[in-house]
């Protein structure tokens, strides 16, 4: 049974950093691509970073040039380097990862809804950035 765990959450004040982690386990595949999402100020889920397990990445434009995400493979953890976080930032951010097969690859799901159905998601750690 796959887990993920987050963790790194918490309280900066505007400006700060904060790196989020996200620890898998049960995880049987050696493809995958995995993801942080938050909330997002409508509350409708949304998708920050994906990294795939070939080293793409792809990023929201809302946090490009200030998060890096990057994975340990012997750790098998994910991580989500957040610097210059802005109050805009605060909101629960969660974790997920998938084996999605498409054209016989594994490719990262632009659907969220797809994600959501066939992911595997943690808790989730909170964020809040004050001004």
């Amino acid at each position: 049974q796959v887990h993920l765990v987050e963790s790194g959450g918490g309280s900066v004040t505007a400006g700060g950093s904060l790196r989020l982690a996200c620890a898998m386990s049960g995880w049987s595949h050696n493809e995958f691509c995995m993801g942080w999402f938050r909330q997002g100020p409508g509350g409708e889920r949304e998708g920050v970073a994906h990294f795939h397990s070939d080293g793409t990445t792809a990023y929201a434009d809302s946090v490009k040039g200030r998060f890096t995400i990057s994975k340990d493979n012997p750790a098998n953890t994910l991580y989500l380097q957040m610097n210059d976080l802005k109050p805009e930032d605060s909101d629960m951010y969660r974790c997920a990862a998938i084996y999605k097969v498409e054209g016989g690859k594994v490719k990262c799901p632009g659907s969220l809804s797809t994600w959501i159905a066939l992911g595997h998601w943690g808790q989730g750690t909170q964020v809040t950035v004050s001004s």
